[in-house]
């Protein structure tokens, strides 16, 4: 241990002073195994003086604190290996963010996945305005309700991970629950997005588990896969006693995930909703709504304006051929009608058969099941619909109509 040397002046006698040595007039480090290393600091700083004599170091020592020591216990490499590769197991966060958490708290893993997690929320709030229109939806059901839920990543490399897949699917089963007492009616209803982020969340995920609510759960998983993510949205469907939901899901990596919904409710009038042909039937007028991409139920719900709009056009069009009089109006009416075939879901062509219609479809439903069966409403979404980017090929709003 290097030590201050005495100063001779003050040696001769209790009577002499000096002022009291620097804060830490010495220091040295030493290796005290392959494990631990002790780094040893002497010294204080002191306001007076004191007498300076060869006994002055232990008079400090008992009076001032004048030795501190620290020392770190750093694991063997390959202990510290383990150790990376059990944080990265539980965390699923870079390697480089996990090494640096676990130095960060001399290697206690515990401390360092709270740590891991802390500046995850970090991460997630400095990447908030930066645009998510890709993901997932999610959807829940039971025979009378449908619950869809929009979850936004950045990329789909993220909505193709695990732990994103569960947390979508965690929200829309968690909202089904919390929908499932309320909208007693028949009828497509939005649900709030404070209450979808305010739900309440039960985890079981090795990389997320315990209580907590929607939003912390997002911004958790933000923060792991160091994307922007947003809980965007939700849709619940509803039919009545004598009715059934039916969904179809496009791209979808796995039950209850895609990418495009299709959702229906079939009514029953005077008969029983438990028939075989209904659910198939249901099922396969869901993917038509998915791949028709219908605006209105009916001709008679299609509003004037847009009525309006589309004749215009039409007959703007109609003008340049050059025709006038009864010969331009019918070809106003002709293309009108086209119109009303390509976005009113009842007049569509049945995408399995184009021989029907979805009407004559339905009729031919109702001679099976013994009993008249109409569609109550039907919901068409997709991802990132609305959210401005560079590929705009689906862009439009969330169809959603009732009878």
């Amino acid at each position: 241990m290097l030590r201050a040397k005495p100063n001779q002046q003050n040696i001769a006698g209790p009577k002499s002073r000096a002022p009291a040595p620097f804060i830490f007039p010495s220091c040295e480090t030493k290796k005290l195994s392959t494990t631990t290393r002790a780094f040893v600091v002497k010294g204080v700083q002191y306001g007076g003086s004191v007498p300076y004599t060869q006994d002055a170091t232990s008079a400090l020592s008992s009076r001032l604190s004048l030795l501190r020591r620290f020392s770190v216990e750093t694991p063997a490499v390959s202990d510290q290996m383990s150790l990376i590769k059990q944080l990265r197991e539980r965390t699923s966060a870079p390697i480089k963010d996990v090494k640096a958490a676990l130095i960060d708290c001399n290697w206690n893993i515990e401390a360092a996945q709270t740590e891991l997690r802390k500046r995850g929320k970090v991460l997630a709030l400095k990447k908030s305005s930066r645009t998510a229109a890709e993901g997932l939806l999610a959807l829940a059901q039971n025979e009378t309700k449908a619950v869809v839920i929009e979850l936004n990543c950045e990329t789909d490399f993220v909505a193709r991970n695990e732990i994103f897949q569960y947390l979508a699917l965690s929200l829309a089963r968690q909202a089904l629950l919390s929908e499932s007492s309320s909208h007693n009616v028949s009828g497509t209803f939005p649900v709030g997005l404070e209450q979808l982020e305010g739900m309440k969340l039960n985890l079981e995920h090795p990389k997320i588990s315990g209580e907590t609510t929607a939003l912390n759960a997002v911004t958790e998983v933000a923060g792991i896969m160091g994307e922007n993510i947003k809980l965007r949205r939700g849709f619940l469907m509803s039919a009545s006693s004598s009715g059934v939901i039916s969904t179809y899901l496009h791209t979808s990596p796995q039950p209850g995930l895609g990418r495009i919904a299709g959702i229906l409710s079939l009514e029953v009038e005077g008969g029983s909703s438990q028939s075989d042909a209904l659910q198939r039937v249901g099922s396969e007028i869901a993917m038509h709504i998915v791949a028709a991409k219908p605006l209105f139920l009916t001709k008679e719900l299609v509003s004037s304006e847009a009525l309006k709009n589309e004749r215009e056009i039409l007959q703007t069009q109609a003008e340049t051929s050059g025709k006038s009089g009864m010969a331009l109006e019918k070809m106003v009416e002709g293309r009108l009608r086209k119109y009303m075939e390509e976005v009113v879901l009842m007049e569509q062509k049945f995408i399995v058969n184009d021989s029907i219609n979805i009407k004559t479809l339905l009729e031919n439903l109702s001679k099976e099941v013994g009993s008249p069966v109409k569609i109550g409403n039907f919901l068409r979404v997709g991802v990132g619909e609305g959210i401005e980017r560079l590929d705009t090929s689906d862009s439009s709003e969330p169809v959603a109509q009732a009878a």
